[in-house]
């Protein structure tokens, strides 16, 4: 099959959608405190940034294109002075695109109020919801679910004057997933779906000075906040002068979170569930050195998620563990478009080899994941030229055979390598000496969360939440 099946536009592995922070801390440089929350997540999401404070009367509200650092700097953050807010970095996905008017936080009024909310994740059902609102004679500026969910929080809350009665009948009508933090001018408020898909957890500043929620613990750890517990399936988390509070708002479905966190998105130093990220990464390698042995010289890891992976197979192996790849960390993603010649260097935009330690080497090389196969090949390849004498490709995830609906930019079954081929044809379509993948078992047992299940659907194609058919039509491989 030609490369161009899997064509190079999107990036070649599972990306997430974005990050949510939130804190509540009078006394406090909360605007600022985000700022620092968000560059933590920055990895979750780099198109648009934003944040929203509220002062106890109202909301201000900054947002733009670009990374955090970009976006803000000492004169914004100061205009944006108050003791509650919620800040978002975006990843758009091919559905929504990359614009100012789907950047978040989202604001709508309700009556008088302002509320800012920010969503990670993605609904399924919104057209029905927007269609709904459109004929309730609401407005809409994007296509973005996190502005459907705001608008119907706010047409809820004018029905039943209770903000938190305004959530809860949001939670009960959207389907899919979501992890959202939410201002008003005096209060922040935290939910998640009723199958948990997207994570969210919660923190406690020194001396009882505030509260903070995060999508990942180390977005905690960089303003000092104490890590307590993850934000829990259906539930509501409300912060306000009388403190934390929580209340079920639509009951708990099962525990999906999802099981790429633990493989690729998360920061390595974080928790989710319980579950350090670091130790299930390296239980990856452990395990899948295990499952799949081979004769080699060394073991390397693709920066970054594969080198924790790449140490715990080679402590299994009893093979050396060697730095054999060097990532470029000023390379972000960019928009500025590259030559047909930089495109197909692509990867040496970010990463590099070390060809005094790979040279005349049998190398077992560690990555996270294999989606639409381009990047694999031109591993493979620059590995090669190099000086590695065999290449061993050894994957941390299954094959990764159908398509997300949760948030991640995976939609549609044809951009997935492995729904198309066999592993021996993508082994050889890559050009390496071997390929394996871990089994689903492997990496299950990889992973003790303190929750249990987890959302697997892009391994498995068994959905928590229920996918509509339109969706599915064109998603799925005829």
């Amino acid at each position: 099959m030609s490369t161009a099946a899997f064509p190079g536009e999107r990036p070649d592995r599972l990306e997430e959608e974005c990050a949510v922070f939130g804190i509540y801390a009078k006394g406090e440089d909360v605007a600022r405190m985000t700022c620092f929350g968000l560059q933590a997540l920055q990895h979750r999401g780099q198109e648009s940034a934003g944040i929203a404070v509220g002062d106890g009367e109202t909301i201000l509200v900054a947002k733009d294109l670009g990374l955090v650092t970009q976006v803000f700097n000492e004169s914004s953050l100061a205009a944006l002075d108050g003791f509650v807010a919620v800040g978002h970095t975006r990843y758009s996905t091919t559905q929504t695109g990359s614009s100012w008017e789907a950047s978040q936080p989202h604001i709508s009024a309700i009556d008088e109020i302002l509320i800012a909310l920010a969503h990670n994740g993605a609904l399924i059902n919104t057209n029905a919801l927007r269609a709904r609102l459109l004929e309730k004679g609401l407005q809409f500026r994007s296509f973005a679910d996190s502005e459907v969910a705001a608008k119907t929080i706010g047409l809820a809350t004018q029905e039943t004057h209770h903000l938190r009665d305004g959530i809860r009948q949001m939670m009960e009508e959207l389907e899919g997933a979501y992890a959202m933090v939410l201002a008003s001018p005096d209060t922040l408020y935290a939910f998640r779906d009723p199958y948990g898909i997207r994570p969210l957890c919660i923190g406690k500043l020194p001396d009882d000075r505030g509260w903070v929620v995060s999508s990942e613990s180390c977005g905690l750890d960089i303003v000092g906040a104490q890590y307590v517990r993850d934000v829990q399936p259906g539930e509501i988390v409300r912060i306000n002068e009388e403190g934390l509070t929580s209340e079920q708002g639509i009951p708990k479905r099962g525990n999906a979170g999802c099981i790429f966190e633990y493989v690729y998105f998360a920061r390595p130093d974080s928790v989710i569930d319980g579950q350090s990220v670091y130790q299930a990464r390296r239980d990856m390698g452990r395990i899948l050195a295990q499952e799949a042995p081979v004769e080699a010289d060394v073991v390397l890891g693709v920066p970054d998620s594969g080198v924790p992976s790449a140490v715990g197979y080679a402590f299994e192996s009893k093979l050396p563990y060697v730095d054999g790849i060097v990532k470029n960390r000023y390379v972000g993603r960019t928009f500025i478009q590259p030559t047909q010649e930089m495109r197909q260097l692509g990867i040496r935009l970010k990463l590099n080899p070390l060809s005094t330690v790979i040279q005349d080497k049998r190398l077992v090389v560690i990555d996270d994941s294999i989606v639409r196969g381009n990047t694999s090949k031109q591993l493979v390849e620059m590995l090669r030229n190099a000086g590695a004498k065999e290449v061993h490709l050894r994957i941390v995830s299954p094959e990764v055979l159908w398509p997300c609906f949760y948030g991640i930019d995976t939609d549609t079954q044809d951009q997935l390598i492995a729904a198309h081929m066999s592993v021996d044809e993508i082994c050889e379509f890559v050009g390496a000496d071997s390929l394996a993948f871990i089994t689903l078992e492997g990496l299950r047992n990889s992973i003790n969360t303190s929750q249990g299940g987890l959302c697997e659907a892009c391994f498995s194609g068994e959905y928590p939440a229920e996918i509509p058919d339109s969706m599915k039509k064109k998603s799925f491989l005829s």
